[in-house]
């Protein structure tokens, strides 16, 4: 079973730890209740639908992915005018399944595009993400999801659901790929 990171130690070092497989994830997928989001949901009408909360340097992290050529992408049960909003026409992620419990079908049509499981990062919380969390190359949740999710992940984060624990993966693999950020300068 996989251990919570204490907040004290380096991702760096934990990037080292998983690096074999890192190095070979072309494909960032992600769930969204209970990971990019806290879990909670706000009902605004019946225009808008259920609202959440997500974090902007999970945002950050995801765009910075696809400029350095790494497909990301969300899978949720969920489905909102908000949701599309942030992701398909904001963030314009590469992948975006919503609406269906049964994540694998989803996966089945990621897979269909020529990637295989161990080119695969999911993150996940929830047991209808198991099936996903249990095939991919690399799989994280967070430490609030359920026994049975921790113990069929890599990785469980030090951060909570919503409070930037995507944005954490994402550094432990720009770590293990050497990817590096271009700072603007004056």
């Amino acid at each position: 079973m996989a251990k919570a990171l204490d907040q004290k130690k380096s991702l760096k070092d934990t990037a080292l730890k998983y690096e074999d497989q890192l190095k070979k994830i072309k494909v960032c997928l992600f769930d969204v209740d209970g990971i990019l989001t806290n879990g909670g949901l706000t009902w605004d009408g019946e225009d808008v639908g259920f609202n959440r909360t997500t974090h902007a340097q999970d945002g950050w992290a995801m765009k910075f992915l696809q400029k350095k050529g790494i497909k990301v992408g969300i899978i949720s049960g969920g489905d909102s005018p908000g949701l599309r909003q942030r992701f398909i026409k904001l963030l314009k992620l590469d992948f975006v399944y919503l609406g269906n419990e049964d994540k694998r079908e989803a996966y089945k049509a990621i897979l269909s595009q020529g990637y295989e499981d161990e080119e695969i990062l999911f993150m996940g919380d929830e047991f209808i993400d198991l099936p996903i969390l249990k095939r991919v190359g690399f799989s994280a949740t967070v430490p609030n999801a359920s026994l049975e999710i921790q113990e069929a992940v890599d990785y469980i984060t030090y951060r909570e659901s919503g409070d930037a624990c995507v944005r954490e993966v994402i550094d432990i693999l720009r770590y293990a790929q050497d990817l590096k950020v271009e700072c603007l300068e004056f």
